[in-house]
């Protein structure tokens, strides 16, 4: 009892020593969240208790709130909800380890993006005038990006969203935009949401950013909006989310009345993980009606340019994430996977040639990868000579999310992807997925980003899938010069007792995989369409099917 009136005591004063509101309600506007997280670090109080309440935080060097260098630190804030006031990141975690953030809601004011409603289209449907809902950002606020269409009767998704489109008019309370490629079946009345920006202090991108950092956890944690991705991670090793959710906020919890309920939730991927040392560990989450992937596990290719013996010659995806003693997934343009080999010297050697920033330009990748956007070439030295043509990759083996773990979670009713996985050594279990654009469970690599990696013993299992509109579950991975690549690309997939309803494509495909396991799978009383190209079994024999 002394040592909790003490601790008391001691939060007490902490909350009397910073420049606070008296009172601690559900609207506070002025309550210093980073400086009361601040002090409580430097009084070493274990755990460091938030008091509820309704927070509006004025971002500092565009961060909302940062928490960096920590060590054995846990933050409970249940009951806490920060709105961030600009259209810039809410939290950032920079190396930190065994540090634990529990309950957190995050929002924003405004959000980062608007809605309206379709009142007029032009002729030949490519012209969308739109009037914006009050409640929301105004017209001039809008930005050309994440332009999504919603049923007005079921407030799902049309179809998944134009890439090619412009404002080309923006008023207070109307919009007009223009769109390029097909027409996809949007109506007066329809929906709309589009990105928006209010950032006078300038912007970054997504809202719990984590960098660098070790065995961090984010329990119940949940965000309601974001600029782009939701939770993103990079560099990390063993984050766990444990619980946490993604999703549009009900028109009866909302902290501001608006003339319509809100359509969507984040504006790009809900979670998202890149060069993870050990993969994300995501057990009971929620992802809902975000405008990209529900997961994402991945790390870097980078482009053999030119090979000699061990010595290749690579064009860098932005900043390289390759070092000495790595081990190096090696692929071929045409698609063949090499046994992996190891760094053992690189160095910088300049700019890529116009000969290459060529070669670039004529593949089918990301539009700013061709556009020249990757300049900055290296001589990566393995441990043993290699016969690879231009445009083969490779990628640090040990920085793509191995030892992930999806478990348990409900996710969907997103224009993309489900679960994209690009990582060995994991599970995929147990999980929810409904009303996905594209595939409900994918595992392949990805040469348009120049996302690695392929797969190694990866337990896709347990998994209810329904309405969704891609294919159930699909295991491949294309050549970087076209076509499928050999057996081998991926190696020992589990995919067993799924159940799959309800998917406009394939329920399963697998291809360029050698020791698959397919089994015990439920497909209700429809005979499944099953597809294996360029498998094989343990005794090399090719399994097409």
């Amino acid at each position: 009892m002394l040592k909790q009136n003490k601790r008391c005591m001691i939060i007490l004063i902490l909350m009397a020593s910073i420049e606070a509101s008296a009172a601690v309600d559900v609207n506070v506007a002025d309550f210093d969240l980073q400086g009361f997280i601040d002090k409580a670090i430097q009084m070493k109080l274990e755990p460091i208790v938030v008091p509820p309440g309704r927070y509006r935080v004025t971002p500092r060097h565009r961060q909302h709130l940062v928490l960096r260098d920590l060590k054995d630190v846990c933050i409970i804030a249940n009951g806490v909800e920060m709105i961030c006031t600009q259209t810039t990141r809410a939290l950032t975690i920079e190396n930190c380890q065994n540090l634990t953030l529990k309950g957190m809601v995050i929002d924003y004011d405004p959000l980062p993006y608007t809605q309206g409603r379709i009142v007029k289209l032009s002729e030949n449907n490519t012209v969308h005038d739109i009037e914006l809902f009050d409640g929301y950002a105004r017209g001039d606020q809008v930005q050309d990006f994440k332009y999504e269409i919603f049923k007005a009767d079921t407030r799902t998704l049309r179809f998944g969203s134009y890439f090619e489109f412009r404002a080309v008019d923006r008023q207070a309370d109307r919009i007009r935009v223009k769109r390029g490629g097909r027409y996809h079946g949007e109506q007066v009345g329809d929906i709309i949401a589009i990105g928006t920006s209010y950032a006078p202090g300038g912007q970054i991108p997504h809202a719990i950013y984590t960098t660098r950092s070790k065995n961090v956890v984010l329990e119940d944690v949940t965000l309601y909006a974001s600029n782009c991705f939701g939770f993103f991670e990079t560099e990390c090793e063993k984050t766990t989310y444990l619980r946490c959710r993604v999703d549009r906020r009900a028109a009866q919890d909302d902290f501001k009345a608006r003339e319509d309920p809100r359509i969507r939730s984040l504006d790009a991927d809900a979670f998202h993980s890149k060069h993870a040392v050990v993969g994300p560990q995501l057990i009971g989450c929620t992802a809902h009606f975000q405008a990209d992937d529900c997961v994402n596990i991945c790390g870097d290719y980078h482009m053999v340019m030119a090979c000699d013996g061990p010595k290749l010659r690579v064009l860098a995806k932005g900043r390289i994430n390759i070092e000495p003693g790595d081990p190096l997934e090696v692929v071929g343009y045409d698609g063949r996977r090499l046994a992996d080999a190891r760094a053992v010297r690189l160095t910088r050697q300049g700019r890529a040639t116009a000969q290459e920033q060529t070669f670039m330009s004529q593949q089918r990748m990301h539009k700013p990868f061709t556009e020249g956007s990757l300049r900055q070439i290296y001589e990566v030295v393995i441990d043993r000579p290699v016969d690879l043509a231009q445009g083969s990759v490779i990628a640090a083996a040990n920085r793509i999310g191995n030892g992930f773990k999806v478990t348990q979670c409900d996710f969907g009713f997103n224009r993309s992807r489900g679960i994209l996985i690009k990582a060995s050594h994991g599970e995929v279990s147990n999980n929810r997925i409904e009303g996905c654009v594209e595939e409900a469970i994918k595992v392949a690599p990805e040469f348009w980003w120049l996302e690695a990696g392929s797969s190694n013993d990866v337990r896709i299992t347990g998994n209810t899938i329904q309405h969704c509109g891609g294919m159930g579950i699909a295991v491949y991975a294309l050549a970087g010069a076209g076509g499928l690549a050999p057996a081998g690309a991926h190696n020992n997939i589990v995919i067993e007792d799924n159940r799959l309803r309800d998917v406009a494509g394939r329920e399963i495909w697998v291809t360029s995989t050698r020791g698959l396991t397919l089994r015990n799978n439920d497909f209700g009383d429809i005979e499944p369409d099953i597809k294996l190209e360029n498998c094989e079994d343990e005794d090399g024999v090719i399994t097409p099917r």
